[in-house]
């Protein structure tokens, strides 16, 4: 089997895409491994390793070069094997409070000071159930490095939470 590729695919949102994106692979003799796809602001917006089979690597990336003609914008990378860095443990963070700038950017200060790695992070704005105020909400699974110390981090997040009024929570995967 040929190395796996790693590739994000962006365009206007429109039905049959993931179908196009998935029988464009399939004919090239690519197998899909796992992807995360979503509509962000009426844009498709999905990212996707798949594997070539045996010999037909370039024929994969040749077809899904092609998807640009087809109004999509494609990155293809190679996916070498696992991350890098130290995982000792797995976390999950998730933020619930009031919209504002900047809570991400101090969150994944937090993160980046300690050396954590941010592996899957989705965020969304919505209007709160009895307020209608706009309410953010965060969830991070991230991998905390095994000179992290907990204790420390969990602080700085609640010093920010309290700063952004906003609640966090800290748990396990």
């Amino acid at each position: 089997m040929e190395s796996p590729i790693v590739m994000s695919v962006i365009g206007p949102d429109r039905p049959g895409l993931v179908e196009l994106i998935a029988s464009t692979v399939k004919a090239a003799g690519g197998n899909w491994l796992e992807s995360r796809m979503c509509n962000l602001g009426g844009q498709f917006a999905g990212i996707l390793r798949v594997r070539a089979a045996e010999g037909r690597r370039d024929e994969l990336l040749a077809a899904v070069a092609a998807l640009e003609a087809k109004g999509l914008s494609v990155v293809v990378k190679d996916a070498n094997g696992e991350a890098s860095g130290d995982c000792h443990e797995v976390a999950i963070i998730e933020i619930v409070g009031n919209d504002r700038p900047g809570i991400v950017s101090q969150i994944s200060n937090a993160f980046a000071k300690r050396s954590v790695n941010v592996e899957e992070l989705t965020t969304e704005c919505r209007s709160a159930p009895m307020s209608g105020e706009p309410l953010f909400e965060a969830r991070a699974r991230v991998c905390l490095p095994a000179d992290c110390d907990v204790a420390d981090l969990r602080s700085d997040l609640e010093l920010i939470a309290a700063d952004l009024m906003v609640d966090v929570s800290f748990g396990s995967d």
